[in-house]
């Protein structure tokens, strides 16, 4: 319980926060799937590419909304914890990932890459000796 005079948001700079690293990458059975946490962001702020070495990145620029940069007429924050600017993200993907056939998916702020992987015969580039 916090006495009157104490200021309930001190409480939160001593207290570390522990914040997830908001992304995952998982290798499921006909898929390879990339999951990034971008709250706050349209499909349309974020770029997907596919690099040299098989390297896909995700980027984008989360803005500073009004709120924040002004505030509102009256109202007056205390302690701001979004971030804002420019990110990326780089995952080399494996020889299985099919990078000519990527689906992206998002919803409620969780960014899905699909990346299917190739079929077992489209791997082996060699021939028989």
């Amino acid at each position: 319980m916090f006495a009157i005079t104490e200021d309930p948001f001190k409480v939160l700079e001593q207290t570390p926060l522990t914040i997830p690293k908001g992304r995952r990458l998982d290798g499921a059975p006909t898929a390879h799937v990339i999951t990034i946490d971008i709250l706050g962001m349209k499909k349309n702020e974020v770029k997907i590419e596919v690099e040299e070495n098989r390297v896909l990145r995700v980027s984008g620029e989360r803005k500073s909304d009004d709120y924040y940069k002004e505030g509102v007429e009256g109202e007056k924050w205390h302690r701001a914890e979004r971030t804002f600017g420019k990110f990326w993200r780089q995952f080399r993907m494996p020889m299985s990932a099919d990078l000519e056939h990527v689906k992206v998916h998002l919803k409620n702020g969780v960014l899905r890459i699909t990346v299917p992987k190739l079929a077992e015969e489209k791997r082996s580039r060699g021939g028989n000796l």
